[in-house]
């Protein structure tokens, strides 16, 4: 996936080959904030100014904004792999938190 990042902001970023435009949406937020550009230079341009406007609404309008990715999210498996996965991590000297994490950092960094 092509993304950009900006002040704690990711974008993923897409071609529209109708339009003959580079687009993006900030992901991992409820709002919805996009951009686009016919060329990187100005996709990374309407990247930065669509986030700095977003920040700026929100603190015009006296609201937060959404904080992109907290860190937490939860997620559901069968109960026996549930098991497996915590006896593997004490196993490993580690919590069930801590081996989550870094079985899933090396799993992102092998792609």
């Amino acid at each position: 996936m092509n993304t950009l990042n900006y002040k704690s902001y990711t974008a993923k970023i897409e071609f529209d080959p109708e339009d003959n435009i580079l687009f993006g949406n900030i992901i991992g937020i409820r709002d919805t904030v996009g951009f686009h550009g016919e060329s990187v230079a100005e996709l990374k341009e309407a990247f930065f100014e669509a986030v700095d406007f977003y920040l700026e609404s929100c603190k015009k309008s006296g609201r937060e904004p959404n904080k992109p990715f907290s860190g937490k999210f939860m997620v559901r498996v069968d109960s026996s792999l549930h098991g497996k996965i915590a006896a593997t991590a004490a196993h490993a000297g580690k919590s069930l938190n801590k081996w989550v994490s870094d079985t899933l950092s090396q799993v992102v960094r092998s792609h």
